[in-house]
């Protein structure tokens, strides 16, 4: 996948199929977008494009109300590497301001989609909305596509369990401590990617050995407090693990997020890794000594080790 910061790193792309949005958690409706996008490059010998903006346009807009304190389902690297893995071609990242939200929906259709890009096809998502005070849509696209000569497809909004799927709805579960439904959701394992170092020298005192990983993003959401059975992925190694997070509201990026490991491949200590979240053990609890402590943490590590994943 190639990833460019600006519409004029680009050069030529061969037969773009674009799309556009936030794409926050790349969750199960994202991807039959990709998988739409895909397909239609493939019958046109073209590429996948998909154009995301940084930071979440809400940010930009509404720093001061629905934007203050928005927290989104996955870090840039996360976004990254979910996209890459979902088989997308083509990475635009623009630096969303203020100004480029004066861009009207022409406009950007024509001086960006088409002059700069050459789109083909653009596919948008069930009631998307785009361009200064969101005033384009699909019927504004098809409109546009008449005069400039490409094609628009709308896809249809995806139901998991009769619930439409939205990443308003995969945060609520994760704050929820939910993660088997974001899971359901999102299509894939809630991930949190970031640096890890060793920690936790009380824990590894009584035989729980952990690593601390760093929250990269102050707007990452992190899911409920509590034990978490996890995968952890690193560089060499793939190991089971016990999940413990403690929230820092007043200072997200001071949160704790420590892992256990199962298994044993070594120090991953410097390492960037991936956890994939499958289910919460438990709420968090206040234990009041070390032996209460110990004997908690076996009966988490017993549920952990019971589970298949």
């Amino acid at each position: 996948m190639k990833i460019f910061h600006d519409f004029d790193q680009v050069g030529h792309i061969r037969n773009a199929v674009v799309t556009t949005g936030s794409f926050d958690g790349v969750h199960i409706g994202h991807k039959v977008i990709l998988q739409h996008l895909r397909k239609l490059a493939a019958e046109t010998g073209g590429e996948t494009v998909l154009i995301t903006f940084h930071p979440h346009p809400r940010k930009v807009l509404y720093p001061d109300t629905i934007g203050k304190d928005l927290q989104l389902i996955n870090s840039q690297r996360e976004k990254i590497a979910l996209l890459q893995k979902a088989g997308l071609d083509n990475l635009i990242i623009i630096e969303f301001t203020l100004e480029f939200a004066q861009i009207s929906s022409v406009d950007f259709v024509r001086d960006i989609l088409l002059s700069k890009l050459h789109a083909s096809k653009i596919v948008i998502g069930f009631n998307h909305h785009f361009g200064h005070n969101r005033e384009g849509d699909y019927e504004a696209l098809m409109s546009l596509g008449k005069e400039y000569d490409f094609e628009v497809f709308e896809i249809p909004e995806q139901d998991i369990h009769n619930e439409s799927v939205s990443s308003t709805k995969i945060r609520k579960a994760l704050l929820d401590g939910n993660i088997q439904k974001a899971n359901a959701y999102l299509d894939h394992q809630y991930i949190v990617m970031g640096p890890v170092t060793k920690s936790s020298q009380t824990l590894e005192e009584i035989g729980f050995p952990c690593y601390s990983v760093k929250i990269e993003e102050d707007c990452k959401l992190v899911p409920a407090n509590g034990v978490y059975a996890a995968t952890v992925i690193g560089d060499d190694s793939f190991s089971r693990a016990m999940c413990f997070i403690r929230k820092n509201k007043a200072s997200p990026l001071e949160t704790l997020v420590e892992v256990h490991l199962l298994e044993n491949y070594g120090s991953i200590d410097g390492q960037i890794v991936t956890l994939l979240f499958h289910k919460r053990i438990r709420e968090e609890k206040i234990l009041q000594t070390t032996d209460e402590l110990k004997k908690q943490l076996l009966i988490d590590r017993d549920q952990v080790d019971e589970l298949i994943f």
